[in-house]
């Protein structure tokens, strides 16, 4: 089995005597192990009478089995021992996964291992997860993903099992000629054999040890005669050379030209497509990509993406495009074309391979630690895919430059064998999708175009990609850290300036990561200054794309966002080139360079991606709307919509300028860098950032204190059908003790939450609770979004929920209580796996003022001293009629009459009317 050189676990291979095939990792260094069960059975295996069965068997092995029947047990236990756990259904797989604490995790994968066993399929269970089900559809039906999937599905062979609905819903699970769960028990039994399973296991143990116990456990999962009929074609000839026009919910406009293909799965190796893509989705001067953009008709491309199964695979080139370019599509397929033409006379060059396979091979040389729990869940699918000496190493193989081969795939890639698909709200469907109702239609090509694209005009401005400069083999050697610990030392600390620095001394890979935090009181000292520093950051990295393209395919990246003081730049990956890049990014940091075209498609694009923000699901409406609620400079999309319309070109030079007056920097490297390199770019981001500023401090992340306004009402209209509520409690203090709280109190109400009121009450599909800090404040919410229930049922409920909580807490055993503590402290303590968390972690630290790097510790070590009673008093204090508190929420569209929320049980009750009005009445946290 070939692994990376900087990959230290140990690997084994085995197939249990059923046919189970088994990959055993051992990880010296694991502060949690994982086991994932991927089974070859998805929703393709679905019944034609019983739409959704795969997805919904999935719900149902997590309700019960023989040995542990009681439901929710199985989330409790690997939530009090620090763990979590999920699982998906897709078209031809299923995966189950988790993690824990290490000492729990022989428990775990007992329990984990009857799921494939023994599920008892509780009959009144059945009947509450089907509710679950359809909430889960109910949920998604304005999700534009879905309903453009749906259409997808009507315009393919109807014969393959890919036309079939996926989710399930009442109608398809419904008790008919047979019950559900006669249906649910036979599919069971009829497609979950152990020869058609997967399982990837990592923890620190011994592999013997762990094969002992895999075995032990899982030899009795039944190995049964599986009938999986051949799968039908995906694209009949009528299916090909068709233009579909599907209109969405939200403002999108997006062109998508694919083309389908059978079976890649065994060119893992050469991997053409992949090559093809490389070359197409190329973002540098003289590019399809750079033209287009430059010529005002798209945002953006993607090449390569698509559907695929085991028997198709389509290879999609898909554009977002502007407004003009909604006027253009045939304009778009000729450049299109012509550079597909380009590729075919020119393109299929060695080099280019080698390019490509190179970014490949460093990456799997240099790959760092990911999470115990996504390693597994990977490796269980790999396992699927590919042999067993390749299920590390298959997703980077890229061998054996074959250009027969290419071109093989190039004479697929021709316009009669196109799908042509058009998003946009300007459709006007003769058809309605059926399960999402999406208006769209369906028409052949017309002959006369699909003739014009065969012989496309070639474009004088169209280049293939020069060679990569920022690629090589020849990285700069490992600098040796001058301290063992990694937490971050203060450089420079100046006015207006601090630059922190830590050579990582743990992960040992040529690697980095550089934030440039540039805070300035005019970024945000209206909605006004807000939407222009929003607009300035997109235009940049707007400007930046073609220049920094080949540096992100090298193995590099950058983020650019604004936040509540001004903007940060985070570049990460090899770190050998990486100060260029960050010069080069500084470097044109755009000091009134707009170009008018630009400005106007860029001002559309935000324009569009604040009014679909106000069209997501209501719990995400209700989070944005509590948040902007409570962070003054974190405007609502709405605000930001509103005074974004006449904000003009010639205003943003003199913005910019004053938003560089007074500036404050904060700075983090950290990575495989010297000192010395990182203080001379210290003193260059100094120059460069503020010649002629004035240092300034901090911009201050104001936070609005709830402190003794008790009950405080604030409904929101989202345009949905689902009704939604969320309460949030605010700490009155950042102490380690607050946070201590807080943070207990959810480890240990979230899986009986969930449970309660979503597996018992089948209140929703969206139930939770979970920790909210708002600039650095602890707090915590409980949410439910709701297809059926007003939202004074939804607060009765968690209310009630507060009310019994407490109460709950004394049936805990002492033993209990302390495995929910440890739990939790083990979760809070676990160190990194890799350079990018810990990176976000020295950040966040940094923005908290954390700048010993050790609230974590101070944290567990309160949450350690914690009593029963300390935890009780606190979650009594939740359930107050006093309390402090900030309820939102959202009458459904659907409901008959949307009564008012009752409340004459709270002494104190304000209804915030307007957000700028109570933010103005109400005092103010204010922390540099």
């Amino acid at each position: 089995m070939r692994t990376s050189p900087n990959d230290p676990k140990q690997y084994r291979y085995i197939t249990l005597d059923n046919g189970l095939k088994v990959l055993l990792v051992q990880d010296e260094t694991a502060q949690k192990s994982a086991a994932s069960l991927a089974v070859n059975i998805g929703h393709f295996n679905d019944p034609k009478n019983r739409e959704g069965l795969a997805h919904f068997l999935e719900h149902m092995l997590f309700l019960g089995t023989d040995s542990y029947p009681k439901a929710g047990e199985y989330q409790s236990f690997i939530n009090r021992h620090g763990g979590s756990n999920n699982a998906w259904t897709g078209t031809e797989h299923t995966n189950y996964y988790f993690d824990i604490d290490n000492e729990w995790f022989d428990e775990a994968l007992d329990r984990f291992s009857q799921f494939f066993i023994c599920p008892c399929f509780n009959p009144e269970l059945v009947e509450r997860e089907r509710q679950a089900v359809n909430s889960e559809y109910q949920l998604k039906i304005k999700d534009d993903v879905r309903r453009i999937y749906q259409v997808h599905k009507e315009t393919v062979n109807p014969d393959h099992p890919f036309s079939q609905f996926s989710v399930g819903s009442l109608d398809t699970l419904s008790d008919g000629e047979t019950s559900i769960r006669d249906d649910l028990i036979a599919f069971y039994q009829q497609h979950y054999s152990a020869d058609l399973m997967s399982l990837a296991v990592l923890s620190p143990h011994e592999l013997d040890q762990n094969e002992a116990h895999v075995r032990q456990l899982f030899s009795a999962v039944p190995k049964v005669a599986v009938n999986k009929p051949k799968i039908a074609p995906f694209y009949l000839p009528e299916n090909l050379a068709l233009e579909t026009h599907i209109q969405p919910v939200k403002d999108l406009k997006k062109l998508t030209l694919s083309f389908g293909f059978g079976d890649m799965d065994s060119l893992y190796r050469q991997k053409p497509l992949t090559y093809l893509a490389h070359i197409l989705g190329y973002e540098g001067p003289g590019s399809l990509v750079a033209l287009l953009r430059h010529a005002g008709l798209i945002n953006s491309m993607a090449a390569g993406g698509g559907v695929s199964g085991s028997n198709f695979k389509d290879f999609c080139i898909s554009y977002s495009l502007t407004d003009e370019g909604l006027n253009c599509i045939d304009s778009i397929i000729d450049a299109s074309f012509s550079y597909l033409e380009m590729i075919r006379q020119h393109g299929l060059q060695a080099w280019r391979y080698s390019e490509k396979q190179q970014v490949f091979e460093r990456a799997f040389l240099y790959q760092e630690k990911s999470r115990a729990i996504d390693l597994v869940s990977h490796l269980a699918i790999n396992l699927q895919h590919y042999p067993a000496d390749d299920v590390i190493y298959g997703d980077y193989a890229m061998e054996n430059y074959d250009q027969a081969l290419i071109s093989q795939c190039l004479k697929q890639i021709v316009p009669e064998r196109m799908r042509i698909t058009l998003v946009s709200p300007n459709v006007k469907g003769d058809k309605i999708a059926k399960w999402y109702h999406t208006p769209y239609s369906v028409k052949p090509i017309e002959p006369e175009r699909i003739k014009r694209w065969q012989s496309p005009g070639e474009l004088e401005s169209l280049q293939l990609p020069a060679s990569n400069p920022f690629l090589s083999f020849n990285q700069s050697p490992l600098v040796e850290p001058q301290e063992q610990e990694a937490e971050p030392r203060l450089l420079f600390d100046k006015p207006g300036f601090r630059l922190w620095f830590s050579n990582e001394p743990e992960f040992r890979v040529p690697k980095g990561h550089l934030y440039v935090s540039v805070d300035s009181k005019h970024a945000v000292a209206s909605v006004r200054n807000i939407v222009c520093t929003r607009l300035m950051v997109e235009l940049m990295l707007d400007h930046l794309s073609e220049m920094t393209y080949q540096a992100e395919i090298a193995g590099m990246s950058y983020q650019l966002y604004a936040h509540q003081g001004g903007y940060t730049l985070h570049l990460s990956g090899f770190s050998d080139k990486q100060i260029l890049l960050l010069k080069m990014i500084m470097n044109n940091r755009l000091f009134g360079h707009f170009e008018r075209k630009r400005f106007g498609i860029i001002k559309q694009q935000l324009a569009k991606h604040w009014q679909n923000q106000m069209q997501v699901k209501p719990i995400s409406q209700l989070f944005s709307e509590l948040t902007s609620l409570l962070q003054p400079n974190n405007p609502p999309p709405s605000a930001l919509l509103e005074e974004l319309e006449d904000v003009q070109l010639e205003e943003l030079p003199d913005f910019v300028a004053k938003l560089y007056q007074n500036i404050h920097i904060e700075m983090l490297a950290y990575g495989n860098w010297s000192e010395p390199t990182i203080e001379e770019l210290g003193e260059f981001i100094q120059q460069e950032i503020s010649p002629d500023t004035s240092p300034s401090k901090e911009t201050p992340r104001k936070l609005i204190s709830i402190k003794d306004q008790g009950s405080l009402l604030y409904e929101i209209n989202c345009q949905q059908n689902d009704s939604a509520l969320m309460i949030y409690y605010q700490s009155r203090d950042l102490s380690p003790e607050s946070i201590a709280l807080f943070t207990l109190s959810n480890h240990i109400m979230t899986s009986t939450f969930f449970n309660e009121l979503r597996t018992k009450q089948q209140l929703g599909y969206i139930v939770g609770t979970g920790n909210l800090p708002l600039n650095r404040h602890p707090g915590i919410i409980f949410y439910v979004q709701s297809p059926h229930g007003q939202p004074q049922t939804l607060l009765d409920a968690i209310n009630d929920f507060l009310d019994e909580f407490p109460v709950l807490m004394f049936e805990l055993s002492d033993a209990q209580w302390q495995q929910s503590k440890q739990g939790l402290i083990a979760q809070i303590l676990e160190r990194e796996s890799n350079m990018r968390t810990r990176a976000q972690r020295f950040w966040v630290s940094i923005g908290n003022k954390d700048l010993t790097f050790n609230q974590r510790q101070r944290a567990a070590e309160c949450i350690e001293r914690l009593e029963r009673v300390d935890l009780v008093r606190f979650m009594m204090s939740l359930k107050s009629k006093q309390r402090d508190r900030v309820i939102v929420y959202n009458h459904g569209a659907s409901e008959q009459q949307a009564e008012p929320l009752n409340t004459h049980h709270l002494e104190t009750v304000r209804v915030v009317k307007s957000r700028s009005e109570f933010q103005s009445d109400s005092a103010i946290y204010c922390y540099n």
